[in-house]
């Protein structure tokens, strides 16, 4: 079946992943190895991060209900400190991968994203990312709608906006829970372990040249 659309993940698709940064802070501080991660997956639909992602808490919040979650799973980490960890680096060949696919099919991105000024970051690292932002056809993100990946209803959310077919869209992520919902409505996805690997593989889905 052709395809029509390509929908995206941000963080650790088009972004480095965060999880290096986490490793090298719990090595830092002398941490449980993955506590950062273990917290983040632990009672995944209603934890702090959850919360945070869906605009439900503020900073403090999140900062004090993510230290009692990690201090129930052996140490406890400060929410606040995680923050700064976030800010992965932009992927150019992912960029050029995507504006080479928008040229050619409909675009969007489903982000799990917190509420503006969460994470500090240089002013031209954000004016960057608001122009990679604007190539896409329709952005959904998590903290402006009160609703997170992998609840169905934001992908359904994509597919009426860009008015395509689900069997006609291949997804990227980085989380492969995140994933199951798009597979399940019919989209062929991509778990991005890495740029090389997610461009060969959106290469053979949609028979384009994005190098």
């Amino acid at each position: 079946m052709m395809i029509e659309a390509v929908i995206w993940d941000f963080g650790g698709v088009l972004t480095t992943s965060p999880f290096e940064a986490f490793a090298r802070f719990e090595r830092e501080r002398g941490f449980p190895t993955d506590i950062i991660r273990r917290t983040n997956a632990a009672n995944h639909l209603e934890n702090a991060w959850a919360k945070f992602e869906r605009a439900e808490i503020d900073i403090d919040g999140f900062d004090k209900l993510f230290a009692a979650e990690s201090l129930a799973l052996g140490a406890e980490v400060r929410g606040r400190d995680v923050l700064p960890l976030l800010a992965g680096d932009l992927r150019p060949e992912m960029v050029e991968a995507l504006k080479r696919i928008n040229a050619k099919f409909k675009t969007g991105c489903i982000t799990n994203n917190l509420p503006a000024n969460a994470i500090g970051s240089a002013a031209g690292r954000g004016l960057y990312i608001a122009e990679v932002m604007a190539l896409f056809d329709h952005v959904i993100e998590s903290a402006k709608i009160g609703l997170r990946k992998p609840d169905p209803r934001i992908y359904e959310m994509m597919v009426e906006a860009l008015k395509v077919d689900p069997k006609r869209c291949v997804y990227l992520d980085d989380l492969g829970i995140n994933l199951k919902p798009a597979r399940a409505m019919g989209m062929t996805t991509i778990k991005v372990t890495s740029a090389a690997q997610a461009i060969a593989e959106l290469e053979a889905a949609t028979a384009l040249k994005l190098t």
